[in-house]
Order: C-alpha cells, then sequence, then structure tokens
C-alpha cells in the first residue's frame, strides 16, 4: 500500500476539543470547570481538555491524505449493535497532492471499544485490580486496541465525493472525480479483503500489476461535480450534479450498467451543490446550489418541467449541504452563511424555514439527520466544530446546571436550547455520516482525519 493508515485512541491531552451538554457532572469538582464557547476567544492561561466522560466512545484514525468524503457501507452483521466492542466499514476517497496516487479506501474499524471510563459492561472489583500486575494490564489495554483494515482502489483524480448502495448481493461505489467523471465500483473484492490479512496481501498484489476498473463510467458531464445520491426507494437509480448547473438521472440496465439521461435538469443557474432523493417517494428529488435555492424535482417529467418547487434565496450566500428526514416531511439546509435551516416540505411554498440556528461561526459544509430519531441531527463545518442538535427541545429556565452557574450566565444564555453538545479536534470538517447500524455513533472526516464517537447526549 502507498499510504500509511493507522488508528488510535484520543487520549485526553491529545485532543483539542471540549463540549457542551445539558447533563454535566454533579459534584465539585464542576464548579472548577467551565464550558467552553467556540465564539470566545482563549485567555493565556487557558487550554481545551476533552472531557471523556461526555463520550461513550471516542476514537480516531488517520490515512496519508485527507478524505475529504466517505460514506458508511452497509453491513450484515445486524441492526442496532450497542454490544461494545463496534465494527463499522466505510469507504473513503482521497485527495492527495498532485503528484501523489488518489485512491477510494475501503476500510474496516473494529474491535472498536468504549472508551468512557468504568464503562457499565466492563467494570472490575477494585480488589482484583489490585491483584493484576503490570503485564496483565499491559495485555488488556493492547486488547482493547482499535484495529483497522484497508483495501486501496487507485482513482483518477482526487476524489470529489464518494456514496454506496447495496444492489442485490453485492455493495456498488459512485464516486465523483475532480477530472470531471463519475464512476461506479463493485466493492465485493474489497469487503472480502479486509476481513483477512492473507487475502489482503493476496488483494494487494492483484491490483499492483492489474488495478482495478469501474464497472461503469460516465464522462459526460462538462465539469467535475460533487452532488451526489443513490435513491433508497428505486435500486439502482443515481442522481448527479455538476459544477456547470446540470443534473443527471441514472438508471440501471439488466446488463449491469446504466442509463444516463443525457438530457439535464433544467432550473438551476450555477453549480449543484448536494441532491438528496427523498427516502420514501421514487420520483422525487432534492437540490440545493451555489445560486442560493432549493428545488424540488419530479423526475417522471421531461427535464424542463421537472422542477415542482423553488425555494430562492433560501440561503444569503451558497448552499453547500441538505439532509432529508427519513420520516418527517423536513429537509435541513446548511451555506456559506453559517446557517443551519429546516424546512418543512408542507409550507415550502412560503420560502420560509421553520426553524433557523446561527451557532456555526464559519462554512456549514456537512449535515444529517439521525436515521432512527426524527427530531435530531448533526452538522459540521470549516469552524472546526460539529453540532448535536434535538428539535424537541425546548428552554426550561428553572433548569440550570453548576456548570452553567459557574460562569457568567450571559454567554450561555444565548445557546438554543436545541443545541445538545459540541464535538471539536478536528480541523475543517468536511463530512458525518450517522451511523445506520450503530444507534448515535457518528463518524466524521476532516483534514486532519477521521473521528469516531458516541457522546452521551444521544
Amino acid at each position: 500500500m502507498d499510504q500509511d493508515l493507522e488508528m488510535e485512541i484520543v487520549e485526553p491531552e491529545d485532543a483539542e476539543s471540549d463540549e457542551e451538554d445539558n447533563n454535566a457532572p454533579n459534584d465539585d469538582e464542576a464548579k472548577d470547570q467551565k464550558v467552553y464557547l467556540p465564539a470566545i476567544p482563549l485567555q493565556a492561561d487557558e487550554e481545551l481538555i476533552c472531557d471523556e466522560s461526555a463520550y461513550k466512545m471516542l476514537h480516531q484514525a488517520s490515512t496519508g491524505a485527507p478524505c475529504l468524503s466517505f460514506d458508511i457501507i452497509p453491513d450484515e452483521l445486524g441492526e442496532e449493535r450497542e454490544h461494545y466492542p463496534l465494527t463499522a466499514y466505510i469507504i473513503a476517497g482521497t485527495q492527495a497532492a498532485r503528484t501523489h496516487v488518489n485512491n477510494l479506501i475501503v476500510m474496516k474499524m473494529h474491535n472498536l471499544h468504549k472508551t468512557q471510563e468504568k464503562a457499565e459492561d466492563e467494570e472490575e472489583d477494585d480488589d482484583e485490580e489490585l491483584e493484576d500486575d503490570e503485564d496483565d494490564v499491559v495485555d488488556r489495554e493492547e486488547l482493547k486496541k482499535p484495529q483497522m483494515s484497508c483495501a486501496l482502489i487507485k482513482h483518477h483524480g482526487c476524489v470529489n465525493r464518494v456514496r454506496t448502495r447495496r444492489l442485490g448481493n453485492a455493495v456498488y461505489a459512485a464516486s465523483w472525480s475532480e477530472l470531471g467523471r463519475v464512476n461506479i465500483w463493485n466493492l465485493s473484492k474489497q469487503l472480502q479483503a479486509v476481513e483477512d490479512m492473507q487475502l489482503l496481501k493476496q488483494y494487494e498484489c492483484e491490483v499492483a500489476n492489474d488495478p482495478i476498473q469501474p464497472v461503469f463510467t460516465f464522462s459526460g458531464h462538462q465539469q467535475e461535480g460533487f452532488a451526489i445520491d443513490w435513491s433508497p426507494c428505486a435500486e439502482g437509480v443515481l442522481a448527479t450534479g455538476d459544477c456547470r448547473r446540470d443534473v443527471h438521472i441514472w438508471s440501471p440496465l439488466e446488463d449491469g450498467s446504466w442509463k444516463v439521461d443525457q438530457r439535464a435538469l433544467i432550473g438551476h443557474t450555477a453549480s449543484v451543490e448536494d441532491l438528496q432523493w427523498s427516502p420514501n417517494e421514487r420520483s422525487v428529488l432534492a437540490s440545493c446550489s451555489v445560486d442560493k435555492s432549493i428545488r424540488i424535482w419530479d423526475c417522471r417529467a421531461a427535464p424542463q418541467k421537472a422542477c415542482m418547487l423553488t425555494c430562492d434565496n433560501a440561503h444569503e450566500s451558497d448552499i453547500n449541504v441538505i439532509s432529508w428526514n427519513k420520516s418527517e416531511p423536513f429537509i435541513a439546509s446548511g451555506g456559506d452563511d453559517g446557517f443551519l435551516h429546516i424546512w418543512d416540505l408542507r409550507q415550502f411554498q412560503s420560502k420560509k424555514p421553520v426553524a433557523t440556528f446561527k451557532h456555526h461561526t464559519d462554512h456549514i459544509t456537512t449535515v444529517e439527520w439521525n436515521p432512527k430519531d426524527t427530531t435530531v441531527l448533526a452538522s459540521g463545518g470549516d469552524d472546526d466544530q460539529i453540532a448535536l442538535w434535538d428539535l424537541a427541545v425546548e428552554k426550561d429556565n428553572e433548569h440550570e446546571s453548576l456548570l452553567v452557574q459557574s460562569q457568567d450566565h450571559n454567554e450561555l444564555e444565548n445557546l438554543p436550547p436545541q443545541l445538545l453538545f459540541i464535538h471539536q479536534g478536528q480541523k475543517e470538517i468536511k463530512e458525518l455520516h450517522w451511523h445506520p447500524q450503530l444507534p448515535g455513533v457518528i463518524l466524521s472526516t476532516a483534514h486532519s482525519g477521521f473521528n469516531i464517537f458516541r457522546t452521551i447526549s444521544v
């Protein structure tokens, strides 16, 4: 492999993160602690310390070149998995320097133990701990170290965005290349390779002489792009959008290839930044753009008539990302203006969001609803923070934690009550995803690498 890949537990002294949580520790030590707010500069004698008690699990991983897009690969290990250690499969795409090779990386992250001290399912009797010798303690720590196995696919050009979908018995990935091409890859070999070291070595020898080729490539976009999404309702249907303004719809063919409609959907006047298929209607698609609009399409209609609903000036500047709620008719959007808007499609014609949050201090680059909890979502961006939100929370004037009382009340009074948690420690956060099979677990990628964590808030 031509990249250094490693995974390690985040230690408190190494983490530049802090968090705000309504469930603050209720003891004397809390009186000396202070909640950090990203908008407030640190004093000369202050430093950020990660409060590990606010996380059930917190790990980090790094790859040679930064991976600015990734997706979770659906697995067959079961739903609603909460027993530790956990296992997760993902695919990520690198954005290496021009002189370096770019790759898609299929990863198996496993042996992900709970990192919260004295976890309920791992508590040991204090007397037993005293009897353990130093070697036993070291051995136990070694056994609990997280592991990562990786299988690489050489990719022409930087990977702008990658998305996966299980089709039949195989998992496929669609990748946007900076060279203006969209490729479809069958990940069967890579997923087999990461399960066994012997198979992985064999795979590496094979691809060294005969690089993996995509099963299908579309070069019809006139510019590179970032927007891409598989339909969750129509197997094999894909939508891709480019930086020119064009959106193309893909349909699978019986021979294993795809037919791409050369007629682009007509409506946007600038780069299409993100696409989201409806979670329950086969032909309905949402898009957002640099032209500041969000559009809803019915792809059964002719391209010039497909746009059903339009919200112009939905943000004050470029709209980077959208996320369609899995159970409710809500779409969340984030833009360069740092605003997070929530749109109710039943009131979309009013062109007014039903909720707006201005917490992020820089561009919002990623937003996603929790797939299991319809009121919870997460957002992240260039201000190096991931915010967890719960729209069901209302302000409670009677309850204030000791942590809040220990500092200037005005600093925290302006925080929206829906803000559950602030996660930090990564630089220039680009993408996050909730793991649909691991309740409450979030994976995120940034210029500084990956985090995989679960907070006590969700």
